[in-house]
């Protein structure tokens, strides 16, 4: 993956200082992970900072559309509720994320902004440390190697569901759907 230089996004030095202490829902990190090489489907991966909430998609590229894309459709699946559940979103300087301006921007009213994107230092993997871990748990299910484009939308689904169930020491063994509820 290459990182390129954001001139135009908001720095992560800029995020509100309670993003950092995870004390409030709704803050989240964004990555991708790849599969084989050679293949070019990846899987979008959010994690939500203070519960450590999943939500995984494949998407059949790692373009700027595909990415753009699936934050319309969750933005579409949570309606007016997006911008609570969604906000802030920390990356990296991954080529698929620096698109700001139409990451942030609501497909319900266009004038409008669904939420807010930070950018994370390059090559400053732990400022998105809970993203980061995410990836790991995926791959106990979904190797290095492996051709996501083969991976069926009913295992993404359970892999999703597992991380949501996990139980984590940090919240005395409950999981982000024990916190949700």
């Amino acid at each position: 993956k290459i990182a390129h230089k954001n001139l135009k996004g908001t720095s992560i030095e800029e995020r509100p200082a309670e993003v950092e202490k995870r004390e409030e829902y709704g803050h989240w990190e964004m990555d991708c992970v790849e599969g084989k090489k050679g293949s070019k489907a990846v899987l979008l991966v959010l994690s939500e900072r203070k519960r450590r909430e999943q939500i995984i998609y494949k998407m059949w590229d790692m373009t700027q559309e595909s990415v753009i894309r699936v934050l319309d459709t969750l933005e579409i699946k949570h309606g007016r509720h997006f911008k609570e559940k969604f906000k802030t979103i920390t990356v990296d300087n991954g080529s698929e994320f620096l698109n700001f301006k139409e990451m942030e921007r609501s497909i319900r009213n266009l004038r409008k902004q669904r939420t807010k994107i930070y950018y994370a230092h390059p090559y400053s993997s732990w400022e998105r440390g809970t993203n980061e871990n995410s990836n790991k748990l995926i791959r106990r299910f979904i190797p290095k190697g492996i051709d996501i484009s083969k991976v069926s939308k009913k295992k993404i689904k359970y892999i999703e569901e597992w991380m949501n169930n996990y139980p984590r020491r940090i919240f005395g063994y409950k999981s982000a759907n024990d916190l949700a509820g």
